[in-house]
């Protein structure tokens, strides 16, 4: 009797064990409720919160602050079709608040038109009608005012003097019309010209591949201490972004908010009336002139304040390269004492210049350094 006990015991036993070890014939499986619980992950069992990085929380704390300031524009404007009819067109584009009074710098192209109906929304959806106060076509830059109900938050602006290749940008803006887009990058580089829609030429731009797209002209172009350095303006080709972004340098617009703040009227930009090449090392060793190198005017235009101060263009013209070249005029070594160091420096020597102001050009005339007093222009177009 004890054996069967025994035999039986142990066909119950083994039965069990092959009964729950075989995956097939587990109960647990049958149920979803009985069914194995194991993660099918492995690490900690315990879910850890990944750490911000420095980097990102300078991102986050600099958007927190730039999106209440950055705002959408609608710009509506009047146009007459191929039998004369009129019909109404929309544009889209950004700005951002640069005072606490409701005014705002943006791209000239996001509300230029023949009377345009300019509506702001801010980060909080209020909308405002906009007008326009001040323009400066050139630069692609414009000043529009709302009046708000109470304190604007606004934007500090930098220096975009002082920027280095490779140093971090933010840009803020309402790409496609996905408003409080923030993308970040590097500035790609410097002192870029480019042509806009209309041709005509944007000198000394800040590239960037911080993610640039229709909507985001005239949005802000941030530092990593939050400050404006530049106007989201254009992106290179048509289309979306491919990387290569530019933004007008926020010193190009002081002179315009300074007349605006000091309640004088918003005059065009200062004009000397020359064309320049950047020159310098073995080249202006070979044209006979000193290695740092200078701007080497080409042209000088008849009328123009350059000619008034007996600015000097070529004698004759070379071939070098595959360029024409004129040499024999004057070479621009300094423009207020500062010594000009790449192309655009005419231009940011004059950027804080109003017509009628004055400049010191230290030239390089007939083997011998020279100093000469320029009293500028005022013209809508060129330097």
């Amino acid at each position: 009797m004890k054996v069967r006990i025994w035999i039986l015991s142990a066909i119950l036993v083994g039965g069990f064990v092959m009964f729950t070890t075989d995956s097939k014939l587990n109960p647990r499986g049958w149920f979803g409720f009985l069914a194995d619980q194991t993660p099918s992950w492995s690490g900690p069992t315990v879910a850890r919160g990944a750490g911000l990085s420095s980097d990102e929380q300078n991102n986050i704390e600099i958007y927190k602050r730039a999106h209440q300031a950055t705002v959408n524009i609608t710009s509506t404007v009047l146009r007459r079709g191929w039998f004369m009819e009129v019909y109404p067109q929309r544009d889209a584009g950004s700005g951002f608040f640069i005072d606490d009074k409701g005014t705002i710098l943006t791209n000239y192209h996001v509300v230029s038109g023949n009377a345009p109906k300019i509506q702001v929304t801010m980060a909080d959806s209020t909308k405002y009608d906009a007008t326009v106060i001040g323009r400066d076509p050139v630069n692609d830059l414009a000043i529009i005012k709302v009046q708000p109900r109470k304190a604007t938050p606004f934007l500090p602006l930098g220096d975009s003097e002082r920027l280095s290749v490779g140093q971090k940008v933010l840009a803020i803006g309402n790409p496609f019309g996905l408003e409080g887009t923030l993308t970040t990058g590097i500035v790609s580089s410097l002192g870029r010209d480019i042509a806009d829609e209309s041709g005509r030429k944007l000198e000394g731009m800040i590239q960037t591949d911080a993610a640039i797209n229709p909507g985001n002209s005239g949005g802000p172009l941030l530092d990593s201490q939050g400050s404006v350095i530049g106007v989201n303006t254009a992106i290179y080709g048509p289309g979306g972004n491919i990387g290569i972004g530019f933004a007008m340098p926020v010193n190009r617009a002081k002179q315009m908010i300074d007349d605006f703040r000091a309640g004088r009227n918003v005059r065009g930009r200062p004009q000397l009336g020359v064309d320049v090449v950047h020159v310098q090392g073995e080249l202006a060793v070979q044209l006979g002139l000193p290695e740092s190198g200078g701007l080497l005017i080409q042209e000088v235009r008849e009328g123009s304040a350059a000619e008034q101060a007996g600015l000097r263009g070529p004698r004759r013209v070379v071939e070098y390269g595959n360029y024409a070249l004129g040499i024999g005029g004057d070479l621009i070594t300094a423009i207020d004492g500062a010594p000009v160091d790449r192309l655009d420096a005419l231009r940011r020597g004059l950027s804080r210049k109003r017509p009628g102001d004055t400049v010191e050009l230290t030239i390089f005339r007939n083997g011998r350094s020279m100093k000469v007093t320029v009293t500028l222009g005022e013209s809508a177009e060129r330097l």
